[in-house]
């Protein structure tokens, strides 16, 4: 195997990693303030779900980047595409983004969705407006990953 094709598959476990580690991170946030509530009112499971598994969607965007690389450079067919350094180091660099992007926003946006749990738990009627919050959050995680993919997608094999 050729350093660039090490390099390439380097960046797909960094886009990997990096968004997945964030979202366990943001997920257990947001799971330890639902279980507090629900150790109170366990019917809010339903509507504190949600606000539970939304942060994981980061480790969602980092999988799919980590499997465009995947596929770009021939791992899934065998026919192992011929990299040179300079193109195994741009795969890498675009794989960046979503990797620390989603990190982080999984992480923040843990929070806002601990934060809105407690507000659920006192207002239950209010979902969508924790919702609304969480989501703001999200969309750094998906610029990340647009342009993630468009990095991608403008590397010439």
């Amino acid at each position: 195997m050729d350093f660039g094709l090490t390099l390439a598959i380097l960046g797909a476990a960094i886009a990997f990693l990096w968004a997945g580690i964030g979202s366990a991170i943001g997920v257990g946030i947001a799971g330890q303030a639902a279980s507090g509530v629900m150790s109170d009112d366990p019917g809010k499971f339903g509507s504190l779900l949600l606000l539970v598994a939304l942060p994981g969607t980061q480790g969602i965007y980092g999988f799919l980047s980590g499997f465009l690389v995947i596929l770009k450079i021939g791992l899934v067919s065998g026919a192992l595409a011929k990299l040179s350094v300079h193109q195994g180091w741009q795969i890498l660099i675009a794989c960046l983004p979503v990797g620390f992007v989603g990190f982080l926003s999984a992480i923040h946006q843990g929070k806002v969705c601990a934060s809105g749990v407690y507000m659920v738990a006192k207002q239950p009627k209010e979902m969508a407006k924790p919702m609304v919050l969480a989501a703001l959050v999200e969309t750094y995680a998906v610029l990340g990953l647009l342009i993630t993919v468009l990095l991608l997608n403008g590397i010439k094999l």
